[in-house]
């Protein structure tokens, strides 16, 4: 019976264990309403075993009578509601709306001051057993309307471009925290279209446009300021007629509920001030003018001029040809062309641009019999509205304009050619020179290269009719464009110069001169030539690279020379160097310096430090640089190199006929070593609770030039489980950042650093309390700025330690170190304990926050529950997993729901008391203490063992039948032992008493005598 006992009790077990806990959860409250507003009130079940919808009744406990329900409206039970709420809940005035099976709102669209009191909602049991919470409560408090917001009525004309300014009084008498929130409108048609937001500043105190009005915002045309506690002005710099209508300024008043959500509690509206503007009057003509002949093959341009208007027009243009419209460009400059003419444009025959605000321009760079005809102009002066697109005001068109094509008249021509033969150096300027002679009339040239190895001619360029060059690109040596210049000197003399020459240059060059008209060749071409000998020029140049000072220190100057040695004794060449730098882990020289032959000097832009700092002197013969303040960004490899230009080339920028490069000289430059010392003193300061303290960083050296310190302050609490804090870091550029801990409102206007001197550091430490005691010191940096912004750490000294104390008040916390530890399944809760030894004083608070290590994360505050009952908690991923509150007047509880494995851990918690100091409301941190680590154990949720048991049908029949049959075995075996007893006494009752008896039946075999077995068991038988 034993083993069946054990059996119905483990499933009972079982049963309570896998049964599910109801929870029914209200909106948390206090909840603070005006009257004459709406109110929702959101109400959700969990843990059921019913339907999947639940049913809710919801209740008000007024505060004349706390204890006596009175019943507002249900949704399973028409006849729930009480008369008092009867009639409201018939015109739906109030109402449950079902968001989901579980859950619901109840909605209040009216308030009345008699609504306020503590609100009920409860879900009638649809389980077979009553296990967990049925009902929630939560409470409504209903506060005046006072919220004000006026504006003066009126009717306002402007013209466009007028200033407006408006103002409304918004004003709030709300005991409670709450914010005002202040907008400005724009009603447009009537009031019949939905208002346009111009502005308005946020709860949060942001300036907002709206979208329409975005644009206008950034570039300062409107504004909203405010002008003392009361008064909002409306600005807007420049009027535009889609500001047309009726303006209001609307007030909101926002207050932030218990889960930290900003809630409209009131709005009102101003009446309206209806302005009128007035459009500028623009009236303006347009003009064309234009050739009234061309010339075929030649450029036409055609502008488009507008006279009159008013200030900054925004003009569309629109162009004509022959009553048909062929261009259109709008207020934004953007063109659209039709039908041929996209196609020309994008051959670069046709162009169509605004040049200026009143100026439009049509240019046809090589005109034909197709572009003779009347073209005209159109103008319409638009305006943006509202939705964007543009409107137009006014449109005006110009006269026609007619153009006809020029005949050229035909002509005889003479054509003759001059020879000159010249030798000239390499790199040196050849100039040849084609002249026609005879009449006046339009010619072409182009001119060829017969190399000495007699390969075919080389086209080298060509001039036509209308002055268009053309370079040849089918050079052998394709140099041509860059180094050749055809220029027509008057209309019979074309000179040709090829600006740098090579060997390859060497050869005949011929000139082709021809006439043409239109399309067609008139008369004949005539040719000339003339042979040019290129002298060689001999690259032996030597350059070496030399510096006395190949390691630097960093701020140091060091100087490179560039030596150069020729042997051109019978030449006076100009010389060009370019210096070279491959930074330190760059695979490439980059050109920094570049020092022409006539002595200009080019920096390049890949390098830009050396400019700033490099001093150049420059000889015959030598290039010298001096680089003053050294970085380790002029760590690397140098090299220069020299270039020869030919006699004639002091007159032209041309490439280098020889060259020569230095081998390269790696410069290393390094740190200079710090001279920082900072005070490694430790001290101890005491201070009394609210007042404030400076700690010290004196510097007692440093290093020696343009260096910047930076300072961080840490702090150590006086605590078993805190580690080194970072206050806050002053860096070298004087910006001030806040460590991770110490990042709110509230600790940056705590803590703060002040420079007092180059050498003198404080951090103040304003209204010292019990949670400042503990270890202070800084750690100061040296560093250095390069000159391509980048900071360089020369080296850094940590201070001594300076301990802060508080002067004794009297008041010690004592928190209970009791040791505890706790194993929670996966997904379940747990709550843990956090105790006070004593009751401590009653005109004191107490605050609690809650931390946890879980090993590689470090330490974590999980919730501070203030000393005013308010909640801040720390990971935003835990918040609705944890739930901290005061059991009782000594008692702490942190409650973690739906416990994950991540959980484990180490937790405690630190008290603090806090006691009125001063003046009225303010709360000052007397002491504190912490508790015990206390261990966490969270075990997975896998089935256990007497689960997966019972899980298995075989297994549940052991369970029950090995026991009935162990105990069957059982009764058996006694009743054979009791068996055995009985025959063994008959047996002995049988015996005979005769000693020699025995002895002939113990020869026989017969057993064992009587007096052995009493010799063997004892006297007392």
């Amino acid at each position: 019976m034993a083993g069946v006992s054990y059996v119905a009790s483990f499933f009972l077990f079982l049963t309570k264990l896998s049964a599910g806990q109801r929870q029914v959860t209200v909106q948390k409250g206090p909840l603070f309403r005006a009257e004459g507003y709406p109110v929702s009130i959101g109400c959700n079940v969990t843990g059921h075993q019913g339907p999947s919808e639940q049913h809710f009744q919801w209740s008000i406990y007024l505060p004349a009578a706390p204890t006596r329900e009175v019943q507002i409206i249900s949704t399973k039970d028409d006849t729930f509601t009480y008369a008092l709420y009867a009639q409201r809940v018939r015109n739906r005035e109030i109402y449950v709306e079902r968001v989901r099976g579980n859950s619901v709102l109840l909605h209040i669209s009216k308030l009345q001051m008699k609504d306020a009191g503590q609100y009920e909602c409860h879900t009638p049991n649809t389980d077979e057993k009553y296990y967990g919470n049925y009902s929630g409560k939560t409470s409504l408090i209903v506060i005046p309307d006072t919220l004000s917001a006026t504006m003066s009525s009126q009717t306002l004309s402007k013209e466009e471009g007028e200033p407006l300014e408006l103002t409304c009084q918004a004003s709030k008498a709300t005991a409670q925290h709450t914010h005002l929130s202040v907008a400005w409108y724009l009603m447009q048609h009537g009031g019949r279209s939905q208002p346009t937001e111009i502005i308005s500043l946020s709860k949060d105190f942001m300036l907002l446009p709206g979208p329409l009005y975005a644009e206008r915002f950034t570039a300062g045309d409107v504004r909203l300021s405010k002008l003392g506690a009361m008064t909002f002005r409306l600005s807007i710099g420049s009027l535009q007629p889609s500001d047309e209508g009726q303006l209001f300024c609307e007030a909101t008043e926002w207050i932030q509920d218990p889960d930290e959500t900003w809630m409209l509690i009131t709005k009102k509206q101003t009446d309206q001030t209806t302005l009128r503007v007035q459009p500028a009057v623009r009236d303006f003509q347009v003009n064309i003018t234009a050739d009234s002949s061309f010339a075929e093959g030649k450029p036409l341009e055609l502008f488009c001029l507008v006279v009159g208007s008013g200030r900054n027009p925004q003009l569309q243009g629109v162009w004509f040809f022959n009553g048909s419209e062929i261009a259109h460009i709008d207020a934004d400059g953007v063109l659209d062309l039709k039908d041929n003419y996209k196609d020309r444009a994008s051959q670069g025959q046709l162009w169509v641009s605004k040049l200026g605000p009143k100026a439009f321009s049509l240019k046809i760079f090589s005109v034909g019999l197709e572009d003779e005809g009347t073209y005209r102009c159109a103008v319409a002066e638009v305006a943006r509205t509202q939705t964007g697109s543009w409107q137009v005001l006014q449109r005006k068109q110009s006269p026609d304009s007619h153009v006809q094509l020029r005949k050229p008249a035909a002509r005889s021509v003479v054509m003759s050619t001059q020879n000159k033969q010249q030798a000239v150096w390499e790199g040196e300027v050849l100039t040849l020179v084609c002249k026609v002679g005879g009449t006046e009339s339009p010619l072409s040239v182009s001119w060829w290269h017969i190399p000495q190895d007699r390969t075919p001619p080389e086209f080298v360029a060509a001039m036509g009719q209308d002055g268009i060059a053309q370079l040849g690109a089918s050079h052998s040596r394709p140099s041509y464009h860059g180094n050749t210049r055809l220029e027509k000197v008057d209309w019979a003399t074309f000179q040709l110069e090829i600006t740098s020459t090579t060997l390859a240059d060497s050869g005949a060059y011929e000139c082709r001169v021809s006439e043409r008209t239109g399309d067609q060749a008139r008369g004949l071409s005539w040719t000339q030539k003339i042979s040019v000998t290129i002298k060689s020029l001999e690259s032996s140049l030597q350059v070496s690279l030399m510096s006395r000072q190949p390691k630097v220190t960093l701020a140091q100057a060091f100087d490179l020379s560039c030596v150069v040695r020729a042997s051109y004794s019978d030449l006076k060449l100009p010389l060009a160097v370019t210096w070279q730098f491959q930074p330190a882990g760059a695979q490439v020289f980059h050109q920094f310096i570049h020092i022409t032959h006539n002595g200009t000097i080019e920096w390049g832009d890949s390098l830009p430090q050396f400019p700033k700092k490099t001093k150049i002197s420059q000889s015959s013969f030598r290039s010298q640089l001096l680089i003053h303040d050294a970085t380790q960004e002029e760590t690397g490899v140098y090299q220069c190199k020299v270039e020869v230009y030919g006699k004639d080339s002091l007159r032209t920028n041309v490439p280098a006929r020889a060259s020569a490069i230095s081998h390269p000289l790696k410069i290393v430059i390094s740190l200079p070593e710090s001279k920082l010392e900072v005070n490694s003193s430790s001290q101890v300061r005491e201070a009394s609770i609210s007042s404030n303290i400076d700690i010290e960083c004196s510097i007692l050296s440093r290093s020696v030039g343009n260096l910047r310190l930076a300072i961080i302050w840490y702090f150590s609490p006086i605590s078993m489980s805190a580690s080194r804090l970072k206050i806050l870091e002053m860096d070298q550029t004087n910006v001030v950042k806040y460590g991770d801990e110490f990042h709110t409102p509230r600790r940056k206007q705590k803590f703060h650093t002040e420079k007092v001197s180059q050498d003198l550091f404080q951090l103040h430490v304003l209204n010292v309390e019990d949670s400042d005691q503990g270890t202070y010191h800084c750690a100061v940096e040296e560093w250095l700025l390069s000159t391509n912004g980048t900071w360089l750490k020369l080296g850094g000294k940590t201070s001594g330690l300076t301990e802060l104390k508080l002067t004794p008040t009297g008041s010690k916390v004592h928190v209970s170190k009791v040791y505890w530890t706790g194993n929670v399944t996966e997904h379940r809760e747990v709550s843990i304990p956090c105790s006070l030894e004593g009751p401590g004083s009653p005109a004191s608070l107490y605050s609690v926050m809650w931390y946890w290590n879980g090993g590689e994360s470090g330490r974590e505050l999980l919730v501070h529950l203030q000393h005013d009952g308010l909640l801040e908690y720390g990971a935003e991923g835990r918040r609705r997993r944890l739930h901290c509150h005061r059991a009782s007047a000594t008692d702490f509880v942190l409650q973690l729901h739906q416990v994950r494995m991540e959980d484990a851990g180490l937790y405690w918690c630190r008290v603090a008391e806090w006691q009125l100091h001063g003046h009225p409301g303010k709360w000052v941190n007397q002491a504190s203490d912490e508790s015990q680590q206390m261990a966490l154990t969270v075990l997975p949720s896998e089935p256990s063992l007497p689960s997966r048991i019972c899980s298995s049908a075989p297994s549940v029949y052991f369970l029950l039948i090995c026991p009935l049959v162990l105990l069957a075995l059982l009764l058996l075996s006694l009743l054979g032992l009791r068996w055995q007893a009985r025959k063994l006494s008959a047996l002995r009752s049988q015996v005979p008493t005769d000693r020699a008896t025995w002895v002939k039946l113990n020869a026989a075999g017969g057993g064992t005598a009587p007096w052995k077995e009493e010799e063997e068991e004892g006297p007392g038988r």
